[in-house]
């Protein structure tokens, strides 16, 4: 909602300022439809990589501040929101908790976050499908189980 690139550089901004995280590449922002929810503005979407000693708890605990910080409000899924962070991948990490799955479940799924990924990681593994991101956006993202 709202100015989504200024809302994305705001985001990076403070991903920056965040202690024990640092910021690497950051892809193109791409404006795509939304999935799911009530009918709403487009997305406008982006991919980073960063570096950190962090857990990946760690790491969702600060995104979320950020979030919150950025005015972000509880709401239904698929809802219009100012920003929304996702931890795509950590390194070859699986993680399954009721705050976090990683690799992220629809990633592969959602043609927005193979093409940021590819431009920033393209030999990236995802480590429940055993592929590159390379890989993964060669093919039909649709049809990938």
């Amino acid at each position: 909602m709202g100015d989504k690139r200024h809302n994305l550089d705001e985001a990076v901004r403070r991903l920056r300022e965040e202690s024990g995280i640092k910021v690497r590449k950051i892809s193109g922002f791409y404006l795509t439809e939304p999935v799911g929810g009530p009918p709403q503005d487009d997305y406008l979407n982006g991919v980073l990589e960063i570096e950190t000693g962090l857990s990946p708890e760690e790491c969702l605990d600060r995104i979320k501040d950020i979030e919150k910080e950025m005015g972000r409000e509880p709401s239904g899924k698929d809802h219009p929101r100012v920003i929304d962070i996702d931890i795509l991948l950590f390194e070859d990490w699986v993680v399954e908790s009721d705050r976090l799955i990683i690799p992220h479940p629809e990633m592969h799924r959602r043609d927005f976050v193979l093409r940021g990924l590819n431009e920033i990681a393209p030999d990236a593994y995802h480590p429940g499908l055993r592929k590159t991101i390379a890989e993964l956006q060669g093919r039909d993202s649709l049809d990938i189980s």
